[in-house]
């Protein structure tokens, strides 16, 4: 799968594709070409993250620029977390990944991504919203890493629910991108079918026609 890249007065700014379905799924696709030697990379700096994050309906505009001015002032710990957050999306592919094929996940990426999780649920409170209740991002968990406290979230989530038997990984042999199948009859084969399954369909063709 590709991205686009728009141009505008504050830099070019990445666009990414959330075809996966879920936060976590959507996070993993961060890279092109997952398979091949010369993958491509989508998170090339903090600002990448950022976007993303802003994209995914994590942040808003607001605070999309505040967090990319406190990385132009803290950048080397703005490195830091664009690691750390790389680091994490290696790990839930891991394990989102051996999910989808019925393997046992990795036991490293489960163990890192446990060690993840008492930061990121401890950064959440319960407000009083119009007469009901939701969940909130505390004060405190605003920092530069604050944009991957709602995908380790999300992560826990998905894996702890029934609904996890419906994670994917694409069929294009140069994809791998994750996603969650909400067909009816669980049979959705292409991370898009107007990428690669568009283009799984015209390969069969070709090779039809060929052998003919």
């Amino acid at each position: 799968m590709a991205v686009k890249h728009d141009g505008g007065a504050t830099g070019e700014r990445r666009r990414f594709d959330f075809s996966g379905g879920r936060l976590c799924l959507d996070f993993t696709n961060t890279v092109e070409d997952r398979p091949l030697e010369d993958r491509k990379e989508q998170l090339v700096g903090y600002s990448d993250l950022v976007s993303w994050a802003e994209q995914a309906g994590i942040v808003g505009g607001e605070e999309a620029e505040a967090l990319r001015g406190e990385a132009a002032r803290q950048p080397a710990k703005a490195q830091t977390v664009l690691t750390a957050a790389r680091d994490l999306r290696e790990v839930l592919f891991d394990i989102f990944a051996a999910v989808a094929v019925g393997d046992a996940p990795p036991e490293r990426s489960l163990i890192t991504l446990n060690a993840a999780l008492p930061d990121a649920l401890g950064a959440l409170r319960i407000a009083a919203e119009e007469g009901a209740f939701e969940w909130r991002w505390a004060r405190e968990g605003r920092g530069l890493d604050r944009v991957l406290l709602p995908v380790i979230r999300d992560a826990a989530e998905l894996l702890t629910s029934p609904e996890v038997s419906r994670v994917r990984v694409c069929e294009s042999e140069n994809c791998d991108w994750l996603f969650f199948d909400q067909s009816r009859n669980r049979t959705r084969r292409w991370c898009d079918m107007s990428t690669c399954g568009n283009r799984a369909k015209a390969r069969r063709h070709y090779e039809r026609k060929k052998r003919s």
